[in-house]
C-alpha cells in the first residue's frame, strides 16, 4: 500500500509498504481522511521532543487525526466490526499498569501513539491497524470531513470541560488555532459567552467569520477582565502567567498550549486567587463526546479545513506551504484515496 513516510528531517515521500495484518485484538482501517497538525511539521521539521528523547525515530510515519471503515478483524475481535465507520483513541497503554487499569491510558508509560510514538505507524496511508480496544464507531451521518476533526476536537473537549463550562459562564480562550477555535465552538455550543484573544488581525477576522464578535488583539484582551475561565491554546510562554492574571478569583485556569520554552508561572497568582489549574493531555475519552456533538448537528467544524490533497502534496503542507486555492481555516486534510 502507498504511505507518506519522514526519512530524515525535511525529507518526506509517499512509498510502497507493507499492508497492515490485524494481530491478536487488532483491525486494519482503510482511512477515508487524515489530518495534518503541529505534531506532524514538528517530526517533519526534526523539532518533536520525542525525536530527541528516544520516543521516535525515524523513518516514521506519522498522522494520528483520522477516519476510516473497518476492512479486516484479527483474532478476538468480532466479526460485527467489520465495515463500520470508525474513529480511534491515539493513545494506547499497555493495558496492565495503574494508570490504564484507572482508565487514563494516555498517561501510561509504556504507551503507544498512532503516528507518534514507540513506532506506531500512522495514518497518512491508504490503511491503519488499530486496537478494537480504541475504536470509537461513527455514524454515517458524520462524513469523512468532520470525522477526522473527531481526534483534535476531542482535546478541545477536554479542554473546555476542564473550564468547568455552562449557561452564563465567560470563558476566554487565548490562541485562535485549530485547537482554540474548536474549544471556542464547544464552549458556545455548550452555553457559554466566548472571547477570544489572537495576535493578529488575519485570525482574528477568520474567527469572527465564525460567529465569534468578542474578538481581541492580545494588546487589547489583555485589559478585559471578567472571565470565569481562561483557557490557553497558544504556544507562547507568556500567556499562562497573563492567563493566571486574567481569570477571574475562584475561577480555572486551562492549559493545552505548549511552547517550545519553559512557561514561567507565579503560582501566587493562583493560590492567592482560588484558582483551578488544569492540564489536558489528549484528547483520550473525549472522541465519544465530539462524536455526539457531531451527530446532533450541535456543532459544525466543517470551515475549520481549507483544503483536501494527496499523500503527494503532504510534505509542501509539513513545509510550511499553502496549498493552491486553500481557503481561510487552519486545517488541512488528506485523502489517500486520490
Amino acid at each position: 500500500m502507498r504511505a507518506f513516510v519522514i526519512s530524515a528531517p525535511g525529507r518526506g515521500e509517499v512509498r510502497d509498504v507493507p499492508e497492515p495484518k490485524a494481530g491478536e485484538g487488532e483491525v486494519v482501517v482503510d482511512v477515508e481522511r487524515a489530518g495534518v497538525c503541529g505534531t506532524d511539521a514538528e517530526f517533519f521539521s526534526g523539532e518533536m521532543a520525542y525525536l530527541h528523547t528516544g520516543q521516535a525515530a525515524y523513518p516514521l510515519r506519522i498522522g494520528h487525526e483520522w477516519c476510516g471503515r473497518v476492512s479486516a478483524v484479527g483474532p478476538g475481535v468480532e466479526e460485527s466490526w467489520l465495515g463500520r465507520r470508525v474513529v480511534a483513541d491515539t493513545m494506547l497503554g499497555c493495558g496492565h499498569c495503574r494508570l490504564c487499569a484507572s482508565g487514563r491510558q494516555h498517561l501510561c508509560a509504556e504507551r503507544f501513539e498512532i503516528g507518534i510514538r514507540n513506532g506506531w505507524p500512522g495514518a497518512l496511508a491508504e490503511q491503519l491497524p488499530v486496537p478494537v480496544r480504541a475504536l470509537v464507531a461513527l455514524p454515517e451521518t458524520v462524513d469523512e470531513v468532520l470525522g477526522a476533526l473527531v481526534e483534535p476536537a476531542a482535546n478541545a473537549l477536554r479542554a473546555v470541560r476542564g473550564a468547568d463550562p455552562g449557561p452564563g459562564r465567560r470563558l476566554l480562550v487565548i490562541g485562535p488555532g485549530t485547537i482554540g477555535l474548536m474549544a471556542a465552538q464547544i464552549a458556545q455550543a455548550l452555553g457559554c459567552e466566548v472571547g477570544l484573544v489572537g495576535p493578529t488581525p488575519e485570525s482574528l477576522a477568520f474567527a469572527a467569520s465564525l460567529g465569534f464578535d468578542q474578538v481581541w488583539t492580545s494588546e487589547r484582551a489583555f485589559a478585559a477582565t471578567g472571565f470565569d475561565a481562561v483557557l490557553d491554546a497558544s504556544n507562547d510562554p507568556a500567556v499562562p502567567a497573563r492567563a493566571a492574571e486574567l481569570v477571574d478569583p475562584g475561577g480555572r485556569l486551562v492549559l493545552i498550549g505548549l511552547s517550545g520554552d519553559p512557561s514561567l508561572l507565579d503560582t501566587r497568582a493562583l493560590v492567592l486567587k482560588d484558582v483551578t489549574a488544569v492540564g489536558v493531555l489528549s484528547g483520550s475519552g473525549g472522541q465519544p463526546g465530539v462524536v455526539d456533538l457531531l451527530a446532533a448537528q450541535t456543532l459544525d467544524l466543517r470551515p475549520l479545513v481549507a483544503t483536501t490533497v494527496p499523500l503527494e502534496g503532504v510534505a509542501d503542507v509539513l513545509a510550511g506551504h499553502r496549498p493552491a486555492g486553500a481557503g481561510a481555516g487552519p486545517k488541512v486534510h488528506v485523502d489517500p484515496r486520490l
